[in-house]
């Protein structure tokens, strides 16, 4: 993707068009919705100022607050894939301060550059597919067919006499010999070159060609008799080599198994050490791997496999990794996201103090220079975080944003409250988006020859009987739904492959039998260990 191309693609994501993008996956959160609209939209803005005032513009920090299963994280994902960048989710609670055994704050970063190279390097390869098909290609046919290649000629001796060496002489001055001193001459016999022997058949098919006799055959005859068998021998071995290519491009050799050379990448134990883990050590070991088990290994796989496999190689070598690095880097400082899930179990509540929470404390420490602004080293290179839009959620059930240390309440300098969702937002999530839950499940009961219908009247009744169990129990917001569903469809999804084909229209009869047990006795669930 080009330059120009991705500029004009975000010209045309303004904050409305962003909101309807939305729209298509989220039901609800306009003001949510709004938020990261501007500040995506602001950060397309940013792009266009002059470098220098544009290394002072920094992004606006999102905090959003809201219950579970409202759709945080869907915005967030979402919002990361209209605009193509650079995007990780992580937890909060997964990170430790320093000093303690666990994964350190940085380690976000490093795994947002991960997450860059891959989909620039995913795109450099997609813009080689051509060429590295050719060249896969080329390589299946080299293991079906090999060519043995036209070898050498030897170098052939001067016609004329040559000299065999018997031994050597000195000639003294004393004795007479004309004032040399010490020279060596080597003397020999002259001998005159014979016919070499080898291969009878391709002697006899030279001096076929040639249309002499073998015994007077000189250099010039025999150098256009071997120029024509090799001639005809090379055509011979294209016309083959032609067939196999019609034979492969029309998948008759598929299953046949060939032997290939792959590239094994060494594998290093994925424990963690004094909070670095050694995956961060593996560009600094990839020089031992042979050593580690790395380096070349021989498979026999399918032509099939090896076509896939063989074009990956080949993809890889025409894809330039430094420059893939170069951009991977300068697309996660200027539009990188990352998205930092459950911020509210690491806040500190005002009226406790000592324990866990002191760790609690200084993992917010932490995270405070990486969303502030630092250089982060990773093994593509320094990264720094100046630039990288960072939206933080968590439910805030339990502690208040306020018991977030000042300095990070103040780096989150927008805050969003999300909606808890009700009956119609319920009605709407199960009819509107593209990837509805109804439609889910409509699709994959297809694939079992089993029709279901949902009417209008049953799918209101879903949406009631979720709102409802949501303001008995827990309230788990959209999850609830999936939770109704499954319930409901258990026994046809289980019955499906003995019942199938079958049409089986989804009532409001059949919802209230099938989801009884739930919406009655549901406090039960609380006091069952």
């Amino acid at each position: 993707m080009s330059d120009k191309k991705t500029q004009d693609e975000l010209n045309r994501l303004t904050p409305k068009e962003i909101v309807t993008e939305l729209d298509k996956y989220i039901v609800g959160q306009k003001k949510a919705k709004r938020a990261v609209a501007v500040a995506l939209r602001n950060r397309i803005r940013r792009l266009k100022l002059d470098p220098e005032l544009r290394e002072d513009v920094a992004p606006k920090n999102i905090l959003m607050i809201g219950p579970t299963g409202v759709g945080k994280t869907e915005i967030a994902r979402r919002l990361a894939k209209l605009s193509g960048s650079p995007f990780i989710k992580v937890e909060a609670t997964k990170y430790t301060e320093v000093g303690y055994v666990g994964r350190d704050v940085e380690s976000m970063v490093r795994d947002l550059m991960a997450a860059g190279f891959q989909m620039v390097k995913q795109e450099m390869q997609e813009s080689v597919t051509v060429e590295a098909e050719k060249r896969a290609e080329e390589a299946l046919l080299d293991l079906l067919l090999p060519n043995t290649g036209k070898k050498p000629k030897p170098q052939k001796p001067k016609p004329g006499p040559m000299m065999r060496p018997m031994g050597t002489f000195s000639i003294n001055p004393e004795n007479g010999g004309g004032g040399l001193v010490g020279t060596a001459i080597q003397v020999g016999i002259p001998f005159f070159n014979q016919k070499p022997a080898g291969n009878n058949a391709q002697q006899e098919s030279i001096e076929e060609t040639a249309n002499v006799d073998g015994d007077n055959l000189d250099d010039a005859h025999v150098n256009e008799a071997e120029d024509a068998v090799d001639a005809e021998a090379a055509g011979k071995f294209n016309a083959t080599r032609e067939k196999f290519r019609a034979m492969l491009r029309e998948g008759k050799l598929d299953e046949r198994n060939v032997e290939i050379v792959v590239n094994q990448a060494p594998q290093f134990p994925a424990i963690e050490m004094m909070g670095t883990s050694m995956e961060d050590l593996e560009s600094s070991l990839s020089g031992f791997a042979s050593f580690f088990g790395g380096g070349k290994k021989k498979k026999v796989v399918t032509v099939a496999r090896a076509r896939e496999i063989l074009k990956a190689e080949e993809a890889e070598k025409l894809v330039d990794r430094d420059r893939v690095s170069d951009e991977a880097r300068q697309r996660v400082e200027e539009t990188g996201i990352i998205f930092i899930d459950e911020i509210d179990k690491i806040a500190v509540k005002g009226d406790r103090g000592g324990g866990p929470d002191v760790s609690r404390e200084g993992v917010q420490r932490d995270i405070l220079p990486i969303v502030e602004g630092a250089v982060v080293n990773t093994k593509w290179g320094p990264v720094n975080t100046d630039h990288i839009l960072f939206i933080a959620a968590g439910a805030f059930n339990v502690s208040k944003p306020s018991d977030l240390i000042p300095e990070l309440q103040g780096r989150f300098p927008l805050r969003v409250e999300l909606d808890s969702l009700g009956k119609d937002d319920f009605l709407r999530i199960l009819t509107e988006p593209k990837n509805a839950l109804t439609r889910q499940y409509t699709e994959l009961l297809a694939t079992e020859g089993i029709e279901i219908e949902f009417v209008p009247e049953t799918i209101e009744r879903l949406a009631a009987l979720a709102a409802e169990v949501n303001s008995r129990l827990e309230n788990i917001g959209a999850r609830r739904l999936h939770t109704i569903m499954e319930a409901l469809l258990e026994e046809i999804s289980f019955d499906a492959p003995d019942i199938s084909p079958a049409k089986i229209p989804i009532t409001v009869d059949y919802v209230n039998e099938k989801l009884a047990d739930i919406v009655k006795d549901q406090d039960l669930g609380r006091y069952i260990l």
